[in-house]
């Protein structure tokens, strides 16, 4: 309760936590919106067989996806300057990243009839992360298990005289 000047109180409103996000980039920075990129992306970008390049491709991409009913259209002028790459060198990539089943490329008609910038379908890359998240769950476990055999008294001895110590480590 705050006092307010007339002699009455009055609910403070709760501190609404800031975001670890909030926490280490500042709101100001944060004023400007961020990019959902999973870390299954992050981390499967050797998986997936995408280049450097192709990665930054589809983290811009996903910066204008916002409604999953309305895929990306952003120019490929725009795109490439945000890159600091070719027109060339995107058209290139862009189509690595569709032959690989990644995204696809959907032409769009201004009403005049003129085409209009690609609408970027990333189908392909959600169901492909969606496929390798299984592996990832895995690895997760395996983490755990490795932590609780470190933090518990002769837990891996215990562990390797069963026969069950995969991770090669030692007590």
């Amino acid at each position: 309760m705050a006092n307010t000047n007339d002699g009455t109180t009055k609910a403070r409103k709760p501190a609404t936590k800031k975001s670890s996000t909030e926490r280490i980039f500042g709101p100001k920075v944060m004023a400007h919106g961020f990019v959902g990129v999973p870390n299954i992306l992050v981390r499967g970008q050797k998986r997936l067989g995408i280049t450097p390049t192709q990665f930054n491709i589809l983290v811009q991409l996903l910066s204008y996806y916002y409604d999953p009913d309305r895929p990306p259209f952003p120019s490929k002028r725009e795109l490439a300057e945000r890159i600091d790459i070719t027109q060339q060198t995107l058209r290139i990539n862009i189509k690595a990243l569709e032959d690989a089943g990644l995204l696809q490329r959907e032409q769009q008609k201004t009403s005049a009839g003129d085409y209009g910038s690609n609408r970027y379908h990333l189908t392909g890359l959600i169901e492909k992360l969606k496929k390798l998240e299984p592996d990832f769950a895995e690895e997760r476990k395996e983490r755990q298990e490795a932590r609780k055999l470190t933090e518990r008294p002769r837990a891996r001895a215990e562990a390797r005289a069963k026969g069950g110590m995969r991770d090669g480590g030692t007590e």
